[in-house]
């Protein structure tokens, strides 16, 4: 029976163009949702772009515009980024500022403030006297209470990752006016977190196939013990609170935009005319649920969202969290102000998007802290993709359609030899699956190179330009070999590399769209038009790249 897949990947910030370093996360969800779709299981597959919340406002500040005007900007190149570059199946992306994210959020919010898991209270909050207003939490950055790291958030430390009680910062500043804020009373409304301490750490502990390091970092996180915490905000910027008299208060982004993968689901379904068909998802307890995300936003997927699903009640909760650590750029951390960056605008347009999903998957920071390096990209594509794969697929489908024209027929008999290679390629179907399915994307990557490398080696060792000439039927047999090995990397490479893929299948005569995750039949191996699959990467091109940054 087919399994019910939800696929959900962290929601940027519509605040700025993304890097390469806020995409490095989210490549594998891609991966995935491909991956079980060709097994044939049934694939929800959503995120969208979160516009609400400080950074979106700090940005209209800035511009003299309407965070509403910023959020759009961004959302639209988002989408385009996402789905036309980067190739990402989504079944929805969207955005957290539709009438039907808002609907979700506020439903969910009257459930738990009438359960008595939000309830109201007075709290001292930053304000400053010069700019006239309440500070929300990324208005204003200190010292880290736990790190000491000088430039933390109000709301969250970027280089420990914990979740910050703006009272606990040493040395706060305003972010907009660097004066010392001082502290009033405001009236906000919290999350009973306190109260699912035993249930969360339950949860977590009993939980499997999540990266160590959301599993390490949330144990303990809530082995501190969970506080409750403010989820609505002094702006005006956000989705309203639906209770009169708070006007001028906005339900915050870290409590609304964990919601929009349910909000997307359900957008997702009418879309399809049938507007239940989300609880096939997420009130079904076989279903399977993914997350993908840096390593950043590991306690809102692995505390806050299961404690909203809990008390809401009757929702799936997150069975596997796939949490990456951090990208950097040459040897240093990505920095907008520095202008140390690689946009992703700018490489889409200057660069195969499957060079990139190669590198980000082989050499990308899925269990370990990683380096974009533009010498050692130039390397990997010129060596590994073009050198190694490219190579292995044009050599033998070019030779194949000099001297086999009209097609070769799958031989009766192999040597032992050819017949253990293909049985090795037939194991690597279930090996993948199961690393893709762990979340183990460098190693599935690993056993496919295999392939490549076993089938270049095998490939010089048969020679078929050398017996074409003396043993043709040896040659035909050989090849074919090698046919069936390269249908079977038009597979293999499906979910990683789908451009890639394609291409291949176009020479082959075979369709994309109706590939099985399953060793491919053998039978009459026809090559048609034949396409160059990457075009080489010259030095002068990656001088160009490095004096962007280094300007």
């Amino acid at each position: 029976m087919n399994k019910k897949i939800l696929i959900a990947t962290a929601w940027p910030y519509a605040n700025g163009s993304l890097h390469l370093g806020h995409v490095a996360g989210l490549i594998g969800s891609d991966v995935c949702a491909r991956y079980f779709r060709l097994k044939g299981d049934d694939v929800l597959f959503v995120s969208g772009s979160d516009c609400h919340g400080t950074p979106i406002a700090v940005e209209a500040d800035k511009q003299g515009v309407h965070p509403s005007e910023i959020a759009e900007k961004y959302h639209k190149e988002f989408s385009d980024n996402f789905l036309n570059g980067l190739s990402f199946s989504y079944d929805n992306y969207t955005k957290t500022s539709t009438e039907n994210h808002y609907q979700t959020v506020q439903e969910i919010f009257l459930k738990l403030y009438k359960d008595g898991q939000i309830y109201i209270k007075e709290e001292e909050l930053p304000y400053c006297s010069n700019c006239q207003r309440f500070l929300p939490d990324r208005y204003i950055e200190g010292e880290c209470p736990i790190c000491h790291f000088s430039s933390a958030r109000g709301d969250q430390c970027d280089n420990c990752g914990n979740l910050m009680d703006t009272k606990n910062l040493i040395n706060p500043k305003c972010k907009t006016c660097g004066g010392t804020p001082e502290w009033r009373p405001s009236e906000h409304f919290f999350l009973k977190l306190s109260a699912w301490q035993k249930e969360i750490l339950s949860f977590i502990s009993k939980s499997s196939n999540w990266r160590q390091n959301a599993k390490n970092f949330s144990l303990e996180f809530v082995s501190r013990g969970l506080l409750d915490r403010a989820i609505t905000r002094d702006t005006q910027w956000g989705v309203p609170i639906p209770l009169e008299g708070y006007e001028t208060k906005r339900i915050y982004v870290w409590f609304e935009a964990v919601l929009g993968y349910l909000s997307a689901s359900k957008e997702w379904a009418k879309e399809t005319g049938d507007e239940n068909k989300w609880q096939e998802f997420w009130q079904n307890k076989n279903a399977l649920h993914f997350y993908f995300h840096g390593k950043d936003n590991i306690p809102f997927h692995s505390i806050i969202l299961p404690m909203i699903l809990m008390s809401y009640g009757g929702l799936h909760l997150p069975d596997r969290i796939f949490s990456t650590e951090y990208l950097n750029l040459e040897g240093k951390q990505f920095s907008k102000s520095r202008h140390h960056a690689v946009w992703l605008n700018d490489f889409l347009r200057d660069f195969d998007s499957e060079t990139l999903r190669y590198y980000l998957i082989s050499s990308g920071p899925e269990t370990a802290d990683a380096n974009f390096s533009w010498h050692d990209f130039m390397a990997k594509t010129n060596n590994e993709l073009i050198g190694n794969f490219g190579n292995f697929v044009f050599r033998t489908l070019s030779f194949i359609k000099k001297n086999f024209p009209e097609g070769l027929k799958y031989p009766e008999k192999i040597e032992e030899k050819s017949t253990e290679f293909l049985d090795q390629i037939e194991k690597t179907f279930l090996l993948v699956g199961e690393e893709i399915e762990n979340g183990n994307f460098k190693k599935a990557l690993r056993s496919i190179f295999k392939i490549v490398e076993d089938g270049n080696r095998f490939l010089n060792e048969s020679a078929p330009w050398t017996s074409i000439k003396t043993n043709p039927d040896k040659a035909a047999v050989d090849l074919a070999v090698f046919g069936q090995a390269i249908k079977s990397l038009a597979v293999l490479f499906n979910p990683f590399l789908p451009k890639t893929s394609a291409k291949i299948c176009h020479s082959l005569g075979m369709n994309s769209k109706d590939l099985k995750w399953q060793y491919p039949e053998k039978g009459v191996l026809k090559v048609g038009d034949l396409e160059v699959l990457y075009k080489k990467i010259e030095p002068e091109e990656i001088e160009k790249q490095l004096e962007k940054i280094e300007s």
